[in-house]
């Protein structure tokens, strides 16, 4: 469960997102932190890392370097501890196809990023307040418990 020092992995590789994501995070949490990754190997690597603290959440764009955001959420789906970790696709795609091969693959949302930073902000501290304070407080449900 997310405490006030929860960590937050953000997979994206536009500077402008990862500057905008952790001024929201720092405005609505101030003790989360952000650790950014601008692509999918690195992303894979870094939460293989078996000494290395596990995100509380994952923000994971689509379209990254290296392995895509859709290489990456199959591949943590498969992939004991990593399996019920909170992964929200977080991506420019409005594509149906896009939306419902993520949702296939065991992503827990799929929101869209705005172009305007304002209602990018807005989207964000949603984000921030589900997936950081309530979902935890709810309890999640691990996607291989699912019928």
């Amino acid at each position: 469960m997310p405490g006030p020092d929860a960590l937050v992995l953000f997979v994206e590789d536009s500077p402008q997102d990862v500057e905008a994501v952790g001024r929201t995070l720092a405005a609505a949490h101030p003790h989360a932190r952000l650790e950014a990754l601008g692509d999918g190997t690195s992303a894979l690597e870094r939460l293989a890392d078996t000494e290395a603290e596990l995100p509380d959440l994952v923000l994971l764009d689509l379209n990254v370097p290296g392995l895509d955001g859709h290489g990456v959420l199959s591949t943590v789906r498969r992939r004991a501890p990593l399996d019920g970790l909170p992964v929200v696709v977080l991506t420019s795609s409005t594509r149906p196809k896009d939306i419902e091969a993520c949702y296939r693959a065991g992503a827990n949302s799929y929101v869209v990023k705005p172009v305007e930073l304002a209602a990018f902000q807005a989207i964000l501290r949603g984000v921030f307040a589900y997936w950081l304070g309530t979902a935890p407080e709810l309890g999640t449900v691990n996607q291989n418990e699912l019928p």
